[in-house]
């Protein structure tokens, strides 16, 4: 893994080298994950919640050697709140366990799965983190550095888990804080107003459910990742986002990927530059932040 972040972090600009590169990158990273495997890094799946016959689930990756506890991460995927599969961060997570923490995909309910709406996949999210908290010391977890993070809806889940008063499944021990420490977010989804993503599906629980209008002085560290040619969430909605969190006394750094459209984070079977160049940029945030020695 040493050789990997060296090939990550010496680069001068990943989106001028050529894809040869990257290839090279991504087989050391595939290699080390392997390797990890065999020397008896501990993965688990847990069941979170349930809802009559259905069972959401957290998938959960550790540091080869676990600790009594660590700084922790969960990742909620994309697919505009309607399909998507917990794999999506499958990637992302293994790295970042493998550089310490604890590193969790979580499953939450769909429209074209389960008949849902954008509300209960947040009820779920909350419920997710809610759930470590809870569980911190047998999940061998800091319950105050626990990181959320996603990608498009995800990220809105991710986000919206921080800014969502009003919206908690009424099952929850609401006693227990669902609120994120930071956030890692790829294109998310966070301005659900009139003129903003998915308003019209949204409107009975708005303002509550928009992270851009929840915004508070006590806002988490966090980093955003945004595509120029992103056709669902424009530049100036991912820069009134970070003006209005540092604006509040928060910290928000914003990356802007020149052409790069929505999804353009993923791992794209080793081909996409993109994912090494987000993944360095979170590594150095969760360094900077203490989640990462």
């Amino acid at each position: 893994m040493n050789i990997l972040r060296k090939l990550i972090f010496n680069r001068e600009d990943t989106r001028k080298k050529s894809m040869n590169t990257f290839q090279i990158i991504i087989c050391f990273l595939c290699c080390s994950l392997v390797l990890q495997r065999l020397s008896g890094q501990r993965d688990t799946v847990v069941i979170y919640k349930k809802i009559d016959t259905t069972e959401l689930k957290l998938w959960i990756h550790y540091p080869e050697k676990v600790k009594k506890k660590h700084a922790a991460i969960i990742f909620f995927h994309g697919g505009g709140w309607n399909n998507g599969t917990a794999e999506q961060f499958l990637p992302q997570s293994e790295y970042l366990a493998s550089l310490g923490m604890v590193a969790i995909c979580a499953s939450y309910r769909l429209k074209n799965v389960h008949g849902t709406t954008p509300k209960e996949a947040l009820e779920d999210a909350k419920s997710a983190i809610r759930y470590l908290r809870l569980n911190a010391k047998e999940l061998h977890i800091l319950p105050n550095k626990i990181a959320a993070g996603g990608g498009s809806a995800g990220g809105h889940l991710a986000a919206a888990a921080f800014t969502s008063t009003n919206i908690n499944d009424p099952k929850d021990a609401i006693d227990i804080s669902a609120k994120p420490n930071c956030l890692v977010l790829f294109n998310p989804v966070i301005d659900n107003g009139p003129e903003g993503y998915g308003y019209e599906r949204i409107k009975v629980w708005f303002p509550d459910i928009s992270p851009m209008h929840g915004i508070t002085k006590k806002f988490p560290p966090t980093v955003f990742f945004l595509g120029t040619k992103d056709a669902l969430i424009p530049v100036s909605t991912g820069e009134l986002f970070r003006d209005k969190i540092n604006e509040a006394g928060g910290q928000c750094t914003l990356f802007l990927y020149e052409g790069a459209g929505h999804g353009f984070f993923g791992w794209k079977d080793g081909k996409n530059p993109y994912y090494v160049e987000t993944l360095k940029q979170t590594e150095i945030f969760l360094r900077q932040h203490k989640y990462l020695k």
